[in-house]
């Protein structure tokens, strides 16, 4: 699994901007304003060849007993819980204050590795606007400026450094697609990973778990092999807060990150909720395949099921990749379909596309409709050839690339996937563009 570090530390101090820095995103709001982030965020950071997970949380403060502050330490602690490494940051030009120590005594009780990270050293002396955190009594401060990425870099490396390195290896086919069972808490992941497991069962075992309790299952069915790993409820009691005992999103994101293959679980009685969005779109971003499964559809009338249709093309209308199912775990109906769309997603997200059929689906396409122009030149595009798998990435070669509308992207990637038959995967076009080595001769 990535590991994942986690940005504690009181308002305002630079944790959102530090969290836009590390995952080369804004996805966090950033203003000079103390709490504006109330929820925690989640993205992707990527140091040399190596990825990790971030996560922002709101201003902590571990003595807060009620009111909006309360609430968003219970979400700071939460995310405590799940960490593998800490980053506490303070405000350099402020020093050190009470709510700093309130804060250092809570993460010295946490169990887990934390550094001190001094943000906003730009233009002070580094030695000594450390100083004075080294009362905290949680090792050597760090200074950073995340506005300015100074010291970002070597900070990362240093708090990766404890951690193996990503196993960049593929799955091979003898060992099957790795499958997430992800989703919101009782709908029926636990119900469908016993049913996958009971019926035709040759192989199951539980592998060693990590520090999130998550556990994979190698099983076999109908002569394939596959690898179950399951997000449903594994948490030890008195081991993590009330708020979170029955789900953690942070797993959830780990376990996508270690799959192949996604299968997201849906309640048919329940509307589509903005956490089965969350999970959705993070697995879109991180190129996953993935599967949706509606269990419980035979619980529901038609009236229910005709509101679930059309919530589920209003709130997850971006994955129109990917083959939704109507399953029941607890009877075990719909199961041996939900099997083969995981196979087929598996395979379209591992497939090898041959240069040449690449390059004809790319004419074709063209051809039915070429590329806008933009300012004198239409951009030309010459051929195509695969950059990689899981998910497929296709580099197109050409001309005057570089001001391709998104909306023509999308056009080109329905036009690939519909060519190669690729169901089930999200798909990465990249353009390679050829400079004309004369354009700057006089």
């Amino acid at each position: 699994m990535k590991p994942t570090i986690v940005l504690v530390g009181r308002p305002n101090v630079g944790k959102s901007t530090l969290f836009n820095r590390l995952t080369r995103t804004r996805d966090a709001l950033v203003a000079d304003q103390p709490g504006l982030t109330r929820d925690r965020h989640y993205g992707i950071g990527r140091v040399g060849d190596r990825d990790y997970l971030v996560v922002d949380t709101a201003g902590f403060d571990p003595v807060a007993k009620d009111g909006i502050m309360h609430e968003m330490a219970r979400q700071a602690e939460q995310a405590i819980a799940e960490a593998d490494v800490l980053l506490f940051l303070v405000d350099g030009r402020a020093g050190r204050t009470p709510h700093d120590e309130n804060i250092a005594a809570r993460l010295r009780r946490a169990g887990r590795p934390v550094h001190v990270v001094v943000n906003k050293a730009e233009g002070i002396d580094r030695a000594m606007v450390a100083a004075d955190f080294h009362a905290l009594g949680l090792g050597d401060p760090l200074p950073v400026s995340a506005a300015h990425g100074d010291g970002v870099k070597q900070l990362v490396e240093l708090v990766l450094a404890p951690f193996p390195a990503d196993d960049e290896k593929e799955h091979s086919d003898d060992e099957g697609p790795k499958v997430a069972i992800v989703g919101r808490p009782n709908v029926g992941k636990s119900t469908l990973v016993n049913t996958l497991l009971g019926e035709e069962r040759v192989i199951a075992f539980d592998m060693p778990g990590t520090t999130r309790d998550a556990i994979s299952i190698p099983f076999e069915r109908g002569g394939k092999r596959y690898t179950l790993i399951d997000t449903a409820g594994l948490r030890r009691r008195g081991k993590v807060f009330e708020a979170v005992e029955k789900f953690s999103v942070i797993k959830t994101l780990q376990a996508v990150q270690e799959c192949n293959v996604v299968v997201l679980v849906l309640d048919a009685a329940q509307d589509i909720s903005d956490q089965d969005a969350h999970i959705a779109g993070f697995a879109l971003e991180a190129g996953r395949a993935l599967v949706v499964a509606i269990n419980k559809w035979d619980a529901v009338d038609d009236y229910r099921r005709d509101r679930l249709k059309a919530d589920i093309a209003r709130k997850l209308a971006f994955l129109s990749f990917a083959r939704f199912h109507q399953i029941s775990a607890l009877k075990a109906e719909g199961i041996a379909g939900l099997l083969k769309s995981v196979d087929a997603a598996y395979a379209a997200a591992t497939a090898n596309l041959a240069t040449p059929r690449l390059t004809r689906a790319l004419q074709q396409a063209v051809a039915r409709q070429a590329p806008p122009r933009h300012g004198l030149a239409r951009p030309k595009m010459r051929y195509a050839h695969q950059g990689g798998m899981n998910p497929p990435v296709i580099v197109i070669h050409g001309n005057a690339l570089d001001d391709i509308p998104q909306s023509y992207v999308r056009y080109l990637e329905r036009c690939f996937m519909d060519a190669f038959d690729l169901k089930g995967t999200p798909l990465r076009i990249q353009f390679r563009t050829t400079h004309n080595p004369y354009a700057t001769r006089t």
